[in-house]
């Protein structure tokens, strides 16, 4: 995270990157009006639900298993081929995520082991450690250069230490630098994307921005596209103010398109019960 710098709070600098501000402002607006749906103080649940199952089938969609929501829905068996077992990873990371949610501020580390253990169901060798110098990398999406095991250890150990210090950046922004370093540094040979989208999620629920966990980023990053996705990651790699702050920028329309999404169920649900 070269753009950082070296002041007392990092990530609260990246929140005042051009165009960072109105796309903070833009997401709480939109996080505020979902939450004030009249179907959410009845049904909550039912859309917090509605919400998982749609993130884990846009995250396996980035990870190249684009099924129709109806096939997760209708599916029990996730072991029958490598699209299947990409879907039941992300249908597993997001149930597991919330339980998570206590332990990330103290140790993410920790937290992003268990994602990957999680995630890889035990059929790696390197399953729930960083990956060795030498050991390929599954990550069809991300062409970027892979960083080394020292540099990949180097910036998760900083990125944990900012995790556990707290400060003052907005929610989204987190969200955005976590879910942009774990793909930059793609530091498990396999998942990295599934692990990093799961932590994003991690990070919008547990800052208080997303608590009922029903604005899905992940349906969003799919409905944006792998093209555009990759486009912007590279950008969030290279280091540039702009690089960054377009990375953040497509972070929160990801989150507004969830929030349009499940404000999409609430929708249906008022219809219904009408």
């Amino acid at each position: 995270m070269s753009t950082t710098g070296a002041t007392p709070d990092p990530l609260a600098a990246l929140g005042s990157l051009p165009g960072v501000p109105e796309s903070v402002e833009s997401v709480r607006k939109a996080v505020d009006r979902v939450y004030g749906h009249r179907i959410m103080r009845r049904r909550s649940n039912e859309i917090t639900s509605e919400a998982a199952l749609r993130g884990a089938r846009g995250s396996a969609a980035l990870a190249g298993a684009d099924w129709a929501l109806e096939e997760v829905r209708r599916r029990t068996d996730f072991s029958g081929d490598d699209e299947a077992r990409t879907v039941g990873a992300a249908l597993r990371l997001t149930a597991e995520a919330g339980q998570l949610l206590s332990v990330w501020r103290q140790s993410p580390l920790r937290v992003l082991a268990r994602l990957h253990l999680v995630a890889a169901a035990g059929s790696d060798p390197g399953v729930g450690r960083p990956r060795q110098d030498g050991e390929p990398v599954d990550e069809p999406l991300v062409e970027l250069p892979l960083p080394d095991a020292a540099e990949v250890s180097g910036r998760l150990e900083g990125l944990s230490r900012l995790i556990i210090a707290g400060g003052s950046a907005p929610a989204l922004v987190t969200a955005a630098v976590v879910h942009g370093e774990l793909l930059a540094l793609r530091p498990f040979g396999s998942h990295n994307g599934l692990v990093a989208r799961a932590a994003e999620r991690i990070v919008l629920v547990g800052s208080g921005l997303d608590p009922k966990a029903i604005c899905p980023a992940e349906v969003g990053h799919a409905e944006l596209g792998g093209a555009a996705y990759a486009a912007v990651l590279e950008g969030y790699a290279s280091g540039t103010a702009e690089g960054v702050a377009a990375w953040i920028a497509h972070c929160a329309k990801a989150v507004e398109l969830g929030v349009r999404e499940s404000t999409a169920v609430c929708e249906a649900l008022q219809r219904g019960a009408a």
